[in-house]
């Protein structure tokens, strides 16, 4: 593993979970929480697919539509566990300890899981 790469892939993929996170507040305004985090997530993705791009795996000679395909495929499982993670830890919160930020600590927890599934996902199939 490049610990160069990794640490500019955890760096843009920290800017889109941040993206990610202030947008799945914002949606929790007129969505439920379980549509809010998969609304969140495709903002989060577009965001690190930009990011990732231009500034991780930019050597990389990979069209913009064979790499945009294989990201979104990479993200579909990322999503997932995000989406699982997030609502259970939720569900579970709300009924075994009584506090404010349950949604933002689940969520956070469903954003930060998949970071070196994805990292492994993009670096050996979505930008090889």
């Amino acid at each position: 593993m490049n610990k160069k790469e990794f640490i500019l892939f955890v760096a843009a993929g920290g800017f889109a979970a941040l993206v990610n996170f202030v947008s799945r507040i914002i949606f929790n305004f007129w969505f439920s929480f379980e549509v809010s985090v998969v609304l969140a997530y495709l903002i989060g993705m577009i965001t690190a697919y930009i990011l990732t791009k231009i500034f991780v795996f930019k050597a990389k000679s990979v069209g913009l539509v064979s790499s945009s395909i294989k990201f979104t495929i990479v993200n579909i499982l990322a999503v997932l566990q995000t989406y699982f993670i997030s609502v259970y830890l939720y569900y579970w919160l709300n009924n075994n300890i009584n506090f404010d930020y349950n949604k933002e600590i689940a969520h956070f927890v469903g954003i930060a899981f998949p970071v070196i599934t994805s990292y492994i996902g993009h670096k050996y199939y979505s930008f090889k």
